[in-house]
């Protein structure tokens, strides 16, 4: 993805809100206090009435698992064993799935083999939904403030394996319980290869080639990418593109997110204006937004750099972002 010009960060307004330490040590009383705590953050759950069915700990182990294959580089042992992974897990979930295999010849001539995998959910289901996320990785770090760096690969944790992990989650949570309506789970390849010109065509390859090969009876009723949702320091803000070409979509994610106490991460303010895979697909007609956290580190610092490890990744925000996605389809 690119930030697009003109569009700066806004200035950081909140921060995690910490519990003071007790007054005493005494273990009744902190007892008392984490029991308290516990019946509150029921009491809140159960006044909203909205189920939290994603498990971030097992989300957590699917970066694990792409991680250990490496970067995910197209045309690397690497991306192929991934993409093989990927494939057999939405094969043991969904109630189908397909593959659209895509052959891509860069400006400087070299040919990629790519694949993109749509799992579906309620097949014949005429309503649909769509979540998507990119699972390749950027082949150099050309973020990185170490120039030796730069032709270094990206680990890709957050900017890769975070949204796969957020859509093979949601794939559990359907596979357990049958969404309400029809859902489509579309993992794009090709979203991180080249550089982010105005005439690019080496990235979002994936998504493009899906915007112009949509199945039939497309298009869905609205669509979500999930990128960069792993960052242990949680904060989603409105994506400019997204706001302007779908605000009903984003209107709807954030009502969700609120309705599940967790409006602290998701902020209702325009954070960053992205060239990603969902506009791809509003270019194609789609009413597509970017659920994005567009500030990995400080000042933005692990964005396609080679500290994008999964040590900056964490459970609890994968949980959050899941939890949302599943609830938007119930």
């Amino acid at each position: 993805m690119r930030r697009e010009a003109g569009w700066g960060r806004l200035g950081r307004l909140w921060r995690f809100w910490r519990l003071p330490p007790p007054a005493s040590t005494n273990l009744h009383n902190l007892q008392n206090l984490l029991l308290v705590l516990l019946l509150a953050c029921q009491a809140r759950g159960s006044a909203r009435g909205v189920a939290r069915e994603f498990d971030g700990g097992r989300a957590f182990s699917y970066v694990e698992q792409q991680m250990q294959f490496g970067p995910r580089i197209p045309n690397t042992p690497a991306h192929e064993r991934t993409g093989d992974w990927i494939l057999a897990q939405l094969r043991a979930r969904a109630d189908t799935v397909g593959v659209q295999a895509i052959t891509h010849v860069t400006r400087r001539g070299d040919t990629l083999h790519l694949r993109n995998f749509l799992a579906r959910f309620r097949p014949a289901a005429a309503e649909r939904v769509l979540f998507l996320a990119h699972w390749d990785t950027r082949p150099h770090a050309d973020q990185s403030a170490n120039l030796g760096q730069q032709r270094l690969p990206v680990p890709g944790a957050n900017d890769g394996a975070s949204g796969v992990a957020v859509l093979l989650g949601v794939a559990d949570a359907l596979k357990a319980k049958p969404p309400a309506v029809g859902v489509d789970l579309l993992f794009v390849d090709g979203e991180d290869y080249g550089d982010f010109t105005k005439d690019s065509t080496d990235v979002l390859i994936g998504s493009r080639y899906f915007a112009a090969h949509q199945p039939p009876g497309y298009p869905p009723l609205f669509a979500v990418l999930f990128d960069m949702v792993g960052d242990k320091d949680l904060r989603i803000g409105y994506e400019g593109n997204s706001q302007a070409f779908a605000p009903e979509v984003v209107d709807r994610v954030w009502r969700t997110a609120n309705e599940l106490g967790y409006e602290r991460y998701f902020i209702p303010q325009v954070e960053s204006t992205l060239i990603d895979d969902h506009v791809a697909l509003q270019k194609a007609g789609i009413h597509a937004i970017d659920v994005v956290d567009f500030n990995y580190g400080p000042g933005n610092s692990y964005w396609h750099t080679t500290e994008d490890t999964i040590d900056k990744v964490s459970a609890a925000s994968l949980k959050v972002v899941g939890d949302v996605a599943v609830a938007l389809v119930r």
